[in-house]
């Protein structure tokens, strides 16, 4: 079986071909297999499994540039998708903003890989389900448990040549309780950090405590917000804050060397982390790049294309996705960085209490009155200048009141600008282990702390 990297270096060979020497040219290339255990009504209904190889060329000629991607890689399938892209290209409008190609230039390492994880079979995924269930204490569960193993190559025209792998795995479960749903969910790039004892446990503990929840008035409350909450609050900021492209176009609210967080808050793009390839969708290394030290913003993400347009002086900081030219750069792995831990407190997910964890009981144990949020889910946003974000709680919902959970809340819509949350004097507390969270087979990772914040803005119930 061809590797990736020979894959790559193919396609090169190819545009030189096809195109001739003065076609700058760029070949990613990825071979994953993934699986996924499905579990409903507490009993697994589905194993699936996919393996593919998939190819990505943007090639610039004469001044033009076109893209073009195939999961065709028989020596047929690399010639026409070499020939349909430079076709393309000659039809496409000249880019007079092309950056050009990375250089040669070495990784940070080759990419968190586990071996056991890597060859994960349908049972060990089916255990951690059975102990999901289990725990879940006759409750009606459903979820699924998921591995997989990447790996990848980059090459282009200039020389540059990397490949690097990754394993990963993620847990992701409810169980059911008159109407309520508790949810537990963690990922990781080893299957040995999912326990689905753990997971179930929790799931279950939350679902029974949210039976019968109470109305409560909309308006601004103090709020304790879960890892599995403020994962959403890093995905926005990512996607339309720290986004080089928006930055350049003055659609962020970024504005770098402006204390614009609460010093409690320090952001960090750390692919090298969690299951990430080493490399982006450009070539470039990808390296630790913090984006906000103690609350003071101090940089965004870059491609070469939008480091080229911010101006002399500004490189990529490898965060190209494929299809930047449209989305921009985007720092798909970010990490808010807990307070300093102390002895004593269990691991993130396990349960201590009646609903949360050790770690997310000491924020509400500091709360005289406030909510305990479990999901923000459904966000869109009404304003990316200032990042003003609407949506529902999901999940779980809970009042505070000296320090300990009162009572199940009926879930909120909110209008929040997530900034503005974070904002100085803004966050009371953040906890001291991290949970990660991930898309569903995709690369994109979040990792977070709880979060204890002076206000949150609740502007109606669910339903309107």
């Amino acid at each position: 079986m061809t590797s990736p990297l020979d894959l790559a270096g193919q396609v090169v060979e190819l545009v030189r071909q096809v195109a001739g020497s003065g076609a700058e040219a760029e070949v990613g290339t990825e071979r994953a297999d993934l699986a996924l255990t499905r579990f409903a009504n507490s009993f697994i209904h589905q194993n699936m499994g996919e393996a593919a190889t998939s190819v990505r060329l943007r090639l610039h000629l004469d001044g033009r540039t076109a893209s073009g991607s195939s999961t065709v890689v028989s020596s047929a399938g690399l010639r026409d998708l070499v020939e349909r892209t430079v076709e393309a290209a000659r039809h496409c409008p000249p880019d007079p903003g092309w950056p050009g190609l990375t250089p040669p230039t070495e990784l940070n390492g080759t990419g968190n890989w586990d071996e056991s994880t890597a060859a994960a079979s349908d049972d060990q995924r089916a255990e951690r389900v059975r102990e999901f269930v289990e725990t879940a204490g006759g409750l009606e569960a459903a979820g699924y448990c998921r591995t997989g193993h990447r790996e990848g190559a980059f090459a282009n025209t200039a020389g540059h040549a990397v490949t690097g792998r990754h394993t990963e795995a993620a847990m992701d479960g409810i169980a059911r309780c008159g109407g309520a749903d508790g949810v537990a969910r963690l990922s990781s790039f080893r299957l040995a950090d999912l326990a689905g004892g753990v997971l179930g446990a929790r799931a279950s503990v939350k679902a029974r405590a949210g039976v019968a929840p109470v109305e409560l008035p909309p308006g601004r409350y103090e709020v304790v917000l879960e890892p599995t909450a403020v994962a959403d609050l890093l995905q926005n900021l990512a996607t339309y804050g720290f986004n080089g492209k928006a930055y350049n176009e003055q659609r962020s609210f970024a504005v770098p060397g402006a204390e614009q967080f609460d010093r409690a808050v320090t952001l960090v793009d750390d692919a090298l982390a969690g299951p990430a390839l080493p490399f982006d969708a450009e070539g470039t290394a990808r390296v630790p790049v913090a984006l906000v030290e103690h609350g003071v913003t101090t940089s965004v993400a870059h491609d070469r294309r939008t480091a080229a347009e911010a101006g002399a002086g500004v490189t990529s900081t490898g965060h190209a996705v494929p299809g930047g030219a449209a989305t921009g750069a985007v720092p798909l792995h970010l990490r808010l960085v807990p307070a300093p831990s102390r002895n004593g407190l269990t691991r993130a997910g396990e349960v201590s209490g009646p609903i949360v964890d050790s770690d997310t009981a000491a924020l509400v144990a500091q709360v005289r009155r406030g909510l305990l949020v479990t999901d923000l889910w459904y966000t869109r946003v009404l304003d990316p200048r200032s990042l003003v974000v609407t949506g529902l709680t999901r999940n779980g919902v809970w009042l505070i009141e000296d320090g300990e959970v009162a009572a199940a809340v009926q879930n909120f819509r909110f209008t929040q600008s997530y900034p503005q949350a974070l904002a100085p004097g803004a966050v009371l507390g953040v906890g001291r282990h991290t949970a990660l969270q991930s898309q569903t087979f995709s690369n994109a990772w979040w990792s977070a702390p709880p979060l204890r914040l002076a206000s949150w803005n609740f502007t109606g119930g669910a339903s309107g």
